[in-house]
């Protein structure tokens, strides 16, 4: 036998599944992070009291100015992140939601995530030297790159450290630093090639760099329009595809002389 409900009644009996379901997808873990921006460290000087780049086997230039690496601060992967976590990133300019996927390889545990990312920027370590003496016309048979950078992972730095191993070796090609005296920051992946490629979370990157003194920003072209979205105030973007179109542009840009890209 079924028993007729009132209109309120019948309405908070419905109403009550949906205010559970909501209650409980409000504070259920979500497949994001929350990014924020990282560190940043000058690979032509020390970070945590360690040399960035050490070169011996042949004459290592002194340099003025600074070429920072930028990085981007995850949540961690098994930290839980909740819908009102994300909705209060979502509005804000100095934090990212992202897919977890994105940052870190899925179906691994904390474990083999930072294992995978040590990898990778081992691999990007030797690809950045590879590049960079490939550029100078050097022989890796005689000149020995070392490269230390703790507590970071993944293969964006590998730009920066190129063009730090290219300014400590040969500077601007002309007596001059590549820096100019200036506070550079970039982000993007190399090749043995010297091919530059996109990384995540430039927007991000871009705040660390002013934040931490840069006046330019090299980020790889494809992504111009993503550094240009929410780009600091004095921080002027070169947009580059190689490790040869990043010196040229820098060069260009303390001489004064031929056209620096720009986004």
């Amino acid at each position: 036998m079924l028993s007729r409900l009132s209109r309120p009644r019948a309405i908070a009996v419905c109403g009550a599944p949906v205010v559970a379901l909501l209650a409980t997808a409000a504070f259920a873990p979500l497949p994001f992070s929350v990014a924020q921006p990282g560190m940043t460290a000058d690979v032509l000087g020390k970070n945590k009291g360690t040399q960035v780049i050490t070169i011996s086997g042949a004459p290592v230039r002194k340099t003025s100015g600074q070429l920072r690496m930028t990085t981007i601060e995850a949540t961690s992967p098994d930290t839980r992140v909740t819908l009102p976590e994300v909705i209060d990133s979502w509005f804000r300019t100095d934090q990212a939601v992202m897919p977890r996927d994105s940052v870190y390889p899925t179906g691994d545990t904390t474990r083999e995530i930072q294992q995978y990312n040590r990898a990778q920027m081992k691999k990007s370590q030797d690809e950045a030297t590879a590049a960079a003496l490939n550029y100078l016309k050097l022989d890796d048979k005689d000149i020995d790159v070392k490269l230390e950078l703790a507590d970071v992972g993944g293969p964006s730095a590998g730009l920066l450290f190129s063009l730090g191993i290219v300014d400590k070796l040969d500077g601007d090609g002309d007596g001059g630093d590549l820096t100019g005296g200036r506070v550079v920051a970039g982000t993007g992946t190399i090749d043995a090639s010297g091919k530059v490629g996109a990384v995540g979370g430039v927007p991000l990157k871009t705040q660390a760099a002013r934040r931490d003194g840069a006046t330019v920003f090299l980020v790889p072209r494809a992504e111009c329009a993503d550094a240009k979205a929410e780009l600091p105030k004095g921080l002027r973007l070169v947009p580059v595809t190689t490790l040869k179109g990043a010196v040229d542009a820098l060069a260009a840009l303390d001489k004064g002389t031929g056209k620096v890209p720009s986004c």
